[in-house]
Formats: C-alpha cells, sequence, structure tokens
C-alpha cells in the first residue's frame, strides 16, 4: 500500500470525528455497504467475464441468516457472520456448479431467475418474516462496545471494506489471480496452460457471494430490522450499474461506482421533484441520462478515465529468489511424440485423415500444407482441445488422446495458437508468468493474505527471463494489447517456454514478424532443440521452414502426402504439385 492510498483510508476512518451531520455518516454507510458487494462483482463480472444480476439474493442470505439466528436462537452477531459466510458459499457453490456451465445471454438470464426465486422465497417463508420480514435485531458488540449506530457501524463497514479490498488486490496480483484474468481470455488458452477455467469460474462465484454475504450482516445490524426488499432483481440491477460507472475491472472503482451512483440517486430524488413538482418520476429519467454521457465519454468506467490523468508509477525491481524446479532433460534422440493414424471428423466433414507422425527429443518437426490442410486440427488432438475419433496419440509413451489439455499441460506440452490468445490489459511479463501456473502451488488463501511473496517472486523472474530469451524484456511492464502483432506471438512463445515443457507446438510462430525477428527466433528455436527440446511447428515461410526443421510432414485436405528431410520434401513431385507451386 502506497502512502497516497494509506492516507485517504486515514481519511475515511476520521470522518466521524468531524463535525459532519449524521445524513452524510448514513450516506457514506450505504456507499461503503454497497461497494463491498461490488468489488465482489469486480472479480466475478469485470475480471473473470461472468455477468450476474443475483447479488442482492446472496446480501439476502447473508442478511436473513444472522437476523434468524440473533433474534430468534439468541447467537451472538459474530458467530451469525460465520454461519451466513458458510450458508451462503454453500447455496452459491451449488448454484455456481449448475448455472455457470451456461454460456452467452444463458447465464445473466438464469441469475436473474434464481435472484428472483430467492427473493420470493424470502418473502413466503413463516419462519422468514414474509413480506414484514424480521424486527429488532442486536446491535454488535466490539470489545466491550455496543455498535448500535450509524457513526459507530461506520467504521466497521468500511473496516470491512478496507480488508476487502486489499485480500482483492492481492488476490488478483498472485498466481490464482492470473489464472481468473485468464478465464477472459478464453478456455482454451486457460485450460492450456493448464487451468482448471470450471473450478476457477465456481470459485470466483463463491468468493462474489462471500463479499455479497458480509455486505448482508452489516446491513441487518445497521438497520436493526430486514424484509426482503432490498434484496429484489432491482437492487441487483443497481450493483451491475455502479461497476459500469466506476469501472469493471477495477478495485477501487467500485467504490467510486457505489458512490457516484448512491449520491445521485439521493440527490437527484430530492432536486427533482423540486424543480418539477411530485406528478412524475423525473429523477430516474435524468439518472438514466447522466449514465448514458457517464458511458459515452467514459465507457471504461470513471476510475481508468481518472487513472489516465495521473502520473504512472515506476514498477518496483523484481526480487531475487530462488528459482523454480524444472523437469530433468530428455536424452536427444527419445521418442517424445508418437502419433498414429489419428482422424478427426466433424458431422459429414473429415478434417484429419489418418495421419501419423512421431517428433523426438532434440529435433525440429516441420507440419506444413495450405490452408484446410488440417495442419492446426492437428494441433489441438495432441494438445486435447480436440479428441481423435480414431487413432492413437503417446507422449513419451503415454496414451494422451482422451486426456484433458491441462493434464497434457502437466506432462510437459506447451502451445502457441493459430490465432493469438493473451489478456489485451495485463502486462506482458503477467502474461508470461501465466505459463508456470503448473509450475508453482499457491492457494486462494495464502494469495489473498499476501504468504506466497516468495513462490510470487520466483514466477515473475522466471517469467522476465523467458521474455529476454524472446528478446522482450524492453516490454515486460506494457499492456500485451498494446504490442505488435509479431511481438504477441513472441509473448506466446515466451509464456510457453515459461511452462518448462519437453514438448514445444508453435502454431505459425514467424507469421507477423520482421526479417531480423524471424531470424532471432530461428536462432532461439535451435538453442532449445540444442538443450534437447522437441518442437512441432505449423509455418507458411517455406525459407524458415526448410532451414529451421530436421523433419518435414505434410499435409493437404487432412491427409499426410509426404514426410522427410527438407531437401527430399523440396524436390517430392506430390509436394511441389499439391502445395509448393507444381512441377515445372
Amino acid at each position: 500500500m502506497n502512502r497516497l492510498t494509506l492516507l485517504i483510508w486515514l481519511l475515511i476512518a476520521s470522518v466521524p470525528f468531524l463535525p459532519v451531520p449524521d445524513f452524510w455518516i448514513t450516506q457514506a454507510n450505504y456507499i461503503g455497504l454497497y461497494a463491498l458487494v461490488v468489488v465482489g462483482l469486480v472479480l466475478l463480472t469485470g475480471i473473470g467475464g461472468l455477468t450476474s444480476f443475483g447479488q442482492a439474493a446472496f446480501v439476502g442470505i447473508g442478511a436473513y441468516a444472522t437476523a434468524v439466528l440473533t433474534t430468534q436462537y439468541g447467537f451472538s452477531p459474530w458467530l451469525t457472520l460465520l454461519a451466513g459466510l458458510l450458508i451462503t458459499g454453500g447455496s452459491a457453490y451449488i448454484i455456481g456448479a449448475i448455472t455457470l456451465r451456461m454460456s452467452g445471454h444463458y447465464l445473466p438470464l438464469a441469475t436473474i431467475a434464481w435472484s428472483i426465486a430467492l427473493y420470493y422465497l424470502f418473502g413466503s417463508v413463516e419462519g422468514l418474516g414474509k413480506y414484514d420480514g424480521i424486527a429488532n435485531l442486536p446491535s454488535i458488540p466490539l470489545f466491550g462496545w455496543d455498535l448500535d449506530n450509524g457513526r459507530a457501524m461506520y467504521w466497521l463497514i468500511w473496516a470491512c471494506l478496507a480488508i476487502g479490498c486489499w485480500a482483492m488486490l492481492n488476490l488478483l496480483n498472485s498466481r490464482p489471480g492470473r489464472a481468473i484474468r485468464a478465464l477472459k481470455g478464453g478456455v482454451q488458452m486457460a485450460e492450456s496452460m493448464g487451468v482448471n477455467t470450471a473450478r476457477m469460474k465456481i470459485l470466483i462465484f463463491v468468493i462474489a457471494a462471500l463479499f455479497a454475504s458480509v455486505s448482508g450482516w452489516l446491513f441487518a445490524h445497521l438497520q436493526r430490522a430486514i424484509n426482503p426488499t432490498p434484496f429484489g432483481l432491482t437492487f441487483s440491477l443497481e450493483y451491475v450499474i455502479m461497476l459500469v460507472v466506476g469501472g469493471i475491472g477495477s478495485v477501487w472503482g467500485a467504490i467510486l461506482g457505489a458512490g457516484v451512483v448512491k449520491l445521485l440517486q439521493d440527490q437527484l430524488q430530492v432536486l427533482m421533484p423540486a424543480l418539477f413538482g411530485t406528478a412524475g418520476n423525473f429523477e430516474w429519467l435524468v439518472f438514466g441520462l447522466i449514465l448514458i454521457l457517464l458511458l459515452r465519454f467514459a465507457p471504461d468506467g470513471m476510475w481508468p478515465w481518472i487513472t489516465r490523468l495521473l502520473p504512472r508509477k515506476t514498477p518496483p525491481p523484481l526480487a531475487t529468489a530462488p528459482a523454480l524446479p524444472r523437469r530433468a532433460p530428455t536424452a536427444k534422440g527419445t521418442a517424445l511424440l508418437d502419433v498414429q493414424g489419428v482422424r478427426k471428423t466433424f458431422g459429414g466433414l473429415v478434417a484429419v485423415d489418418n495421419v501419423s507422425f512421431q517428433v523426438k527429443a532434440g529435433e525440429v518437426v516441420g507440419l506444413i500444407g495450405p490452408n484446410g490442410a488440417g495442419k492446426s486440427t492437428t494441433f489441438n488432438l495432441v494438445t486435447g482441445l480436440l479428441h481423435a475419433n480414431d487413432g492413437t496419440v503417446s507422449f513419451m509413451g503415454q496414451r494422451i488422446e482422451t486426456q484433458t489439455s491441462r493434464d497434457i499441460a502437466a506432462m510437459g506440452v506447451a502451445r502457441t495458437f493459430q490465432h493469438v490468445k493473451l489478456i489485451p490489459n495485463m502486462t506482458v511479463l503477467d502474461n508470461v508468468a501465466l505459463g508456470a501456473h503448473l509450475r508453482a502451488d499457491v492457494g486462494v488463501v495464502s494469495a489473498t493474505l499476501h504468504t506466497d511473496r516468495r513462490t510470487e517472486a520466483s514466477i515473475l523472474q522466471e517469467a522476465a527471463h523467458a521474455l529476454k530469451r524472446v528478446g522482450l524484456e524492453e516490454h515486460m511492464y506494457t499492456e500485451a494489447g498494446n504490442l505488435a502483432l509479431g511481438q504477441q506471438r513472441l509473448l506466446e512463445i515466451a509464456r510457453a517456454l515459461c511452462c518448462d515443457p519437453v514438448l514445444l507446438l508453435l502454431d505459425e510462430p514467424a507469421a507477423g514478424l520482421r526479417a531480423f525477428e524471424k531470424e532471432a527466433l530461428a536462432q532461439l528455436l535451435s538453442s532449445l532443440r540444442d538443450e534437447g527440446m522437441g518442437i512441432l511447428i505449423v509455418e507458411h515461410d517455406m525459407e524458415f521452414v526448410m532451414q529451421l526443421t530436421d523433419h518435414i510432414v505434410v499435409m493437404v485436405f487432412g491427409q499426410k502426402i509426404a514426410e522427410g528431410p527438407p531437401a527430399t520434401i523440396q524436390t517430392n513431385p506430390a509436394v511441389l504439385e499439391a502445395y509448393l507451386g507444381g512441377v515445372e
């Protein structure tokens, strides 16, 4: 935490000591409560890319858990906080396991459906007070002090928010945080780096629900009474609006968005009736127009717009740390990849038909052919993104044709993609560090509590070394989306190297590279070959392929038509006819 951030939090903590009207203390309390929920949405929607319109229901679960347990069973509010978190976490896990399998517009619709269902559950159960709710909740005791008014609750609310922001920032700047960010880059890329995307989606869904539950617990004891109204769909939509206004991917934007939306709503409800009378809901019309203007001129939210006006901080130098463990070297000539008779069909289309080849340690094998020959499909069959209809794929003697891509990655297979897959708004260093996901074991708890410093330093050090090998070290702290296409391909190679692979699969790595960059890439791949790595490369630049490879496999219309050393392929009549330009 830098000095400016610490100063801001100290100023926030001093507010109740100032001669501020109780009304503004109340406003600040509700901003803090809303911001807690929105911080969870930053992780779920802004970072993870999963849209939820049901967070108010989780607020309700936390609120009703403490209301029932304190008023009907006499539990301490602090015990009910834990109970509410357990109930909310369990509910979110079950709901997430069902709904997060959906994609596209089905996921938001599903969250709306269960949000409405929980709202009517709160209003229909006798033990929950139906629509009248539950009253006479006790105040929260803290070291002999009863937090029985707004000023007293202020510190607890904002302390919870400060702890939540600290924990969230720690999580996002960690090994699991990079895996969460990778969800937006597509499931294929994340799984190829060893990320269990299904588990990560459920995890962030549960974490966002827990943030909402804490907000509900605080809300119940601030109000000292609850009913279903604040936990309906309308409030869920407001949380999403706060997220978008503040900055969809920013933790600090969550606080800003909650503050701006809350203050706008309250001030317009006072100002509009005074100007136009009480005959219409003009405040909602003006509120909508203001939101449209905000989104028009600050489409990424207000916080990113503000940060562009602030001076950029110089990143601290990377800490020296122990090297990550590496795989034992493989003897040159050892058979790494053995593809035998693989066949893949999509309906009536045969994409790969009875293709066989091998890749050995210390060897570069080229897989060439015209567009649509089935090369990238073959890559996907080898790496587990697709499964063959027939044939076998073995890696170091073990059958892998039915394995998942993350299991294959764990064995030592790394790849790049024909169409670059990266996280544009994450730094080049962090993008590459994602490649080391399987080389360290840092859980969510240790990441959140920031006890992973030593391992994190080792991961970043490994990523920096990989960047140096591909010549991108000077772009370490640049956002990956700002790189040229050729540089992005080099980034993907660095990320693959960060996996510490035995077998490296490169899909058109030279596309978009300038001549001197191709030469540097060829030198890098040659050095990797000399170190004993096996490399399978798909490439259309024939000069690059012929000079680099030891062995070439030629595919046309999904079938292998030739195979052999470059000199043989260059004179093969079938290859010349089908691909290299025809026989003279």
